[in-house]
């Protein structure tokens, strides 16, 4: 037995636990468990079916704990131990002086010490640099006489919030009147606040806005802008060209010498509003524009006024496609150069592209009869023949399997050189060409300039076909002695006849004399190249025989000019039918070229006739072209007559 201390006092909730005391409660009288429907147990000892059941059930819920996954631990929770709050309130204060202290002393930085750095960025933001336009420089002739020129003009504009509201109706009444503007329009931009900036027109002459200034008018200003000015009826629109919107040269000399006429625009601050536009009145003037040079060039205003007038009249008259015409000294400087059509630089925007070439360098052709100089020049200066060599000339000859023929049935001929030149005898030239041998005609026509540029490096300018030798075939050689199988511009056979008027030495074409600066200092354009071609015996050989065209024996005697000896040479050519490729129904191009006093030439004219349809050969079809412009060219230039008759030249071997 244990003693009764050695015993653990049982738990009075559990059955037969006994009570602090040690004595052992009064058990309850057990109760018969009630069945579902109501009922109690019966029978004996033994378990009622209910009971079993009720057994299984337990055994079940046991069964499924077992198997069930053990429950998780419990969340370990931190806690935290709140501390001292005086603590926490100087903490938080030393932290909110720092704060301040540094807003502070970058506030003091911002205001005092860079101040002004600050207010200097903040204006960039607001301002913003634009153009100032300035002068471009005129395009003139030889005298000074503008062909091109910029004037001064007002675009004139409106600050809505500067505008006093008393006189709104009388800004608006005044702008439309004065400028001729639609009404709408014009109160529409007087009414645009906030806007600070609203175009009204532009290109008001500056007298037109003084008037208008004069009135006292609130919220209106002008700015001064230039406008670029054609006189009328020049005949020069195809070279001298146009300028865009923007004021810069987009055809012509306008635009091949854009550079030196545009000079260079000055800079301008302007202030932008919030709403984007600019506020002219806010700025200041960052650099002053420098205007462009004046281009004088070496044309003469009139001549090339007469020479543009009388080629459209004749292109009129004989329904020709077009033509060019260029007068030019012996040494190459350019007083005319006229093509037609042509058309109007003050309505640019009716027209193409095509109409603003300048056909005397962009179109190419054959150049005929107008190219035997170059074939008979090379025979006298390689000393193949003189001026008397006596050919026998029939009217056909067969070369291959081609036949060339002259342009009149006069039989069989026995023609001098001086005659073959005179009567432009096709037949004759080809023996001339034989004794010159292929290579050298090459050479010649390459010293002549053909094939290459002019050196007038005007836009637009085509250089025209002369193959190589190497590749001539059997009928080349006859074909371009007598000016077929190559292509020319009209400015290459201009300077063709000014090599020979200038004794034989070539020198470049140009069409610029030189550029004056703001200053009215005259600078001359750069010496050009020249080159010596024939020499000055055979270039007066050349001369002769060219004189002798325009006599009564010649194929041009309506060139000739009384008072004056006059040497040239007709040319008439097929044009190659661009559908078919070939000469059929292509039609004809007329050329005349010569220069005048003959025996001390001083100007040179170049006529060219595109597929003329009333008359095409180039003695009746451009030789009265040349004659009106070589007269007219000889008096502006006061050029005396010639004193002495011309010499006697024999064409035929039986002459005396």
């Amino acid at each position: 037995m244990s003693s009764s201390r050695d015993r653990r006092p049982r738990d009075p909730r559990r059955p037969g636990a006994t009570s602090r005391s040690g004595s052992r409660p009064n058990k309850r009288p057990q109760r018969e468990p009630r069945r579902p429907d109501g009922g109690t147990r019966s029978g004996g000892t033994g378990r009622t079916g209910a009971a079993r059941s009720g057994a299984r059930d337990v055994r079940k819920a046991r069964s499924a704990r077992a198997s069930a996954p053990p429950p998780p631990p419990p969340l370990l929770r931190r806690t935290f131990r709140r501390g001292d709050p005086k603590k926490r309130l100087k903490i938080t204060g030393v932290l909110i002086v720092v704060i301040m202290v540094l807003f502070a002393g970058r506030l003091t930085q911002i205001q005092g010490f860079d101040a002004e750095e600050y207010a200097a960025a903040a204006s960039e933001l607001r301002l913003q640099t634009i153009d100032v336009p300035t002068l471009r420089g005129q395009i003139t002739d030889a005298g000074g006489n503008p062909f091109a020129l910029s004037v001064e003009v007002r675009t004139v504009f409106v600050d809505p919030e500067d505008i006093d509201p008393d006189e709104r109706d009388r800004v608006v009444s005044e702008l439309t009147e004065r400028f001729d503007l639609e009404a709408d329009e014009v109160a529409a931009k007087v009414d645009a606040a906030p806007s600070r900036y609203q175009v009204v027109t532009d290109g008001v002459r500056p007298e037109d806005w003084y008037e208008f200034r004069d009135l006292g008018l609130s919220g209106v200003g002008a700015e001064v802008d230039y406008e670029r000015v054609y006189p009328d009826e020049t005949g020069a629109a195809d070279l001298v060209g146009f300028v865009g919107a923007e004021g810069h040269g987009l055809e012509g000399l306008e635009g091949y010498l854009d550079e030196t006429l545009a000079g260079e625009a000055g800079k301008r601050q302007v202030e932008v509003a919030n709403d984007g536009t600019q506020i002219p009145m806010a700025g200041g003037l960052v650099r002053e524009p420098e205007p462009g040079q004046d281009v004088r060039l070496t044309l003469d205003r009139d001549i090339q006024w007469h020479t543009a007038q009388t080629l459209a009249e004749q292109v009129e008259a004989l329904d020709a496609e077009g033509g060019s015409a260029i007068v030019t000294r012996p040494d190459g400087e350019v007083l005319a150069m006229a093509d037609y059509p042509t058309y109007s630089q003050d309505d640019v925007g009716e027209t193409t592209a095509e109409d603003w070439s300048n056909g005397a360098v962009a179109e190419t052709f054959e150049p005929g009869s107008t190219n035997k100089v170059i074939t008979v020049g090379s025979a006298l200066e390689e000393g193949a023949t003189t001026p008397e060599s006596v050919f026998t000339v029939p009217y056909s000859l067969q070369y291959y399997d081609q036949t060339f023929r002259n342009a009149e049935n006069n039989g069989t001929q026995r023609l001098t050189v001086n005659g073959i030149m005179a009567q432009s005898s096709n037949v004759g030239t080809i023996k001339v060409a034989d004794e010159v041998g292929a290579q050298n005609l090459h050479t010649y026509m390459d010293a002549f300039g053909l094939g290459q540029p002019t050196g007038l490096d005007l836009p637009g300018e085509e250089t025209g076909v002369l193959t190589d030798p190497d590749d001539w075939w059997g009928t080349q050689l006859p074909s371009v002695s007598i000016g077929h199988g190559l292509s020319v511009n009209a400015a290459q056979m201009a300077s063709v006849y000014a090599t020979i008027a200038n004794g034989g030495e070539r020198v470049d074409p140009t069409v610029i004399a030189g550029t004056v600066d703001p200053e009215g200092e005259f600078t001359a354009a750069e010496e050009r190249e020249s080159t010596r071609v024939l020499s000055e015996d055979t270039a007066d050989e050349l001369a002769l025989m060219l004189e002798a065209v325009t006599s009564d024996e010649g194929t041009a005697p309506q060139a000739r000019i009384d008072g004056y000896r006059v040497a040239g040479k007709t040319g008439t050519a097929n044009r190659i039918n661009p559908e078919t490729g070939t000469y059929d129904d292509g039609g004809y191009t007329a050329t005349f070229a010569g220069f005048a006093p003959a025996d001390d030439p001083e100007i040179v004219v170049q006529v060219v006739l595109h597929n003329p349809q009333s008359a095409y050969y180039g003695g009746e079809a451009a030789g009265p072209v040349f004659n009106d412009i070589m007269s007219f060219a000889l008096k502006s230039e006061r050029v005396p007559p010639t004193d002495e008759d011309p010499p006697n030249i024999r064409l035929l071997e039986d002459e005396g």
